[in-house]
């Protein structure tokens, strides 16, 4: 935790609510980029990360500076937008044939993924669409916000293990949804 920070929260707490900007001003970029992954609307994630930052607001008193004010923030904005996501409830699932899942090489997948040819980025990104919510947060945590595993645990509340292990199942899965948007 920031010493700086510690001290914005106090001033804030203390009656100068316009310093809870530097919040605003340093995080709603990222904050935003985590909403707008999930719930792929830039106008809806605009109104959820206003959300997250009044929830962060109201709640600031209950900040205990145990975490970083910035994995404290991504837990509120992930919860938030998870949350939306729940009241719309219409996800497109993707399913696989168990036996082409445990056949895939990990060297084939990484190739592919890591791949930065402009045809893969596309497919990729394309990919990405359409992970759920949670998948599309863990990748956005993970590989553009670059938090660790360590963090992603302490902003998901799940275990180090657990989250490895989906990390691993969401390259399959990127890998396989890419080979069929190449198909379409």
């Amino acid at each position: 935790m920031k010493k700086d920070e510690l001290h914005i929260i106090a001033q804030v707490l203390g009656g100068k609510t316009e310093a809870f900007s530097y919040f605003m001003d340093t995080y709603g970029q990222q904050v935003f980029t985590l909403i707008v992954r999930m719930v792929d609307s830039e106008e809806d994630a605009e109104e959820l990360t206003q959300d997250t930052f009044m929830k962060a607001f109201s709640h600031l008193s209950s900040f205990c500076g145990n975490s970083s004010f910035s994995t404290w923030i991504y837990r509120i904005a992930y919860n938030t937008a998870l949350s939306a996501l729940r009241k719309r409830a219409t996800q497109d699932t993707f399913t696989c044939d168990e036996r082409l899942w445990n056949q895939l090489s990990d060297t084939e997948i990484d190739e592919s993924l890591d791949s930065e040819e402009e045809s893969r980025i596309h497919l990729l990104q394309r990919a990405i669409r359409r992970l759920s919510p949670e998948e599309q947060a863990i990748v956005t945590l993970f590989y553009e916000e670059e938090k660790s595993v360590a963090e992603l645990s302490e902003i998901l509340k799940q275990t180090e293990n657990n989250l490895k292990v989906k990390l691993h199942r969401i390259r399959k899965k990127l890998y396989l949804l890419m080979k069929e948007e190449e198909k379409r």
